[in-house]
């Protein structure tokens, strides 16, 4: 029994689930818009489930393709698969296992959530492979989390009609490509000699935090646009204006020559980010039934 469970908290770490809080939220925020209130627990059981499914599917599918540049890297040669924590066959059985997962939520939910589940799939399997072939890997792992709001929309309602879970697919895709681009500074030495692409790579450390900036900028920008298309009141833009904060101070703490506050601008300030605009705007909705 203690085996089982030294191998479930090596997987979860694997996967970092802690980073779930990231996207879940999104996603949740994105079925309480389309219910214009609370889903059904069905919904909310099979979103869940299926958001579990494709991001451990991702992460375990990244781990296993990029396990030799991991070993090869200072920062992740102790991750679970080049330290030998875990078997490369474990983690191909797990990835069968989410994706199976993944799809029977799809399948459980609506046939369009069923009709479209490839395509989220594919789109989060292939940002693995996206630093061998493009600097701007950053926005395509934005699109793979931008995914989840648009898809928990269809979820609940069976259809994208509104311009909504557009937006707020929107704000997930820059606002995740420049948290990534900044994440990505600390690899910007290992990536250039691995022949690996991204933005610190291919333009330094200095420039690649303007473009984290602009990257957020546009994000702020989606955000006031999502605020006012839904014409939610002022516990909704007092999360707008508190996400806006955030992302000041986030870039505030990394600077050219010190990137030593990295984690406390990537998790914990990305964390709050999900959670307050979950918390304002899905807290509106209901607010404005009262």
């Amino acid at each position: 029994m203690d085996n089982f469970w030294t191998k479930l908290k090596t997987t979860l770490a694997m996967i970092k689930f802690e980073h779930t809080l990231f996207a879940l939220p999104f996603a949740f925020l994105g079925a309480v818009l389309a219910a214009d209130g609370l889903p059904t627990w069905r919904q909310i059981l099979w979103i869940t489930v299926a958001m579990f499914g494709a991001r451990s599917a991702a992460m375990t599918f990244n781990r296993i393709i990029d396990r030799k540049f991991d070993a090869q890297n200072p920062r992740t040669a102790n991750r679970e698969l080049p330290s030998g924590k875990l078997s490369v066959s474990f983690a191909w059985a797990f990835f069968i296992f989410s994706v199976a997962l993944f799809e029977i939520a799809a399948f459980s939910l609506n046939w369009l959530t069923f009709a479209l589940s490839p395509v989220a799939l594919l789109s989060v399997l292939g940002y693995s492979y996206a630093k061998r072939f493009t600097s701007f890997a950053h926005l395509i792992l934005g699109w793979s989390l931008a995914i989840s709001p648009t898809a928990a929309w269809i979820a609940v309602r069976g259809a994208i009609d509104s311009e909504i879970p557009i937006l707020l697919s929107l704000l997930v895709m820059m606002w995740t490509a420049g948290f990534d681009v900044l994440y990505a500074c600390q690899d910007y030495e290992f990536d250039k000699k691995a022949g690996l692409r991204s933005i610190p790579a291919r333009f330094g450390i200095k420039n690649s935090l303007r473009i984290a900036r602009i990257f957020h900028f546009q994000a702020f920008v989606v955000l006031l646009i999502l605020y006012l298309a839904t014409g939610l009141g002022w516990l909704a833009l007092a999360g707008v204006f508190a996400v806006g904060a955030l992302l000041i101070y986030q870039h505030t703490l990394v600077k050219p020559n010190d990137l030593s506050k990295m984690n406390a601008a990537f998790f914990t300030t990305n964390a709050f980010v999900s959670v307050i605009l979950f918390a304002t705007f899905g807290g509106a909705v209901f607010l404005a039934k009262i």
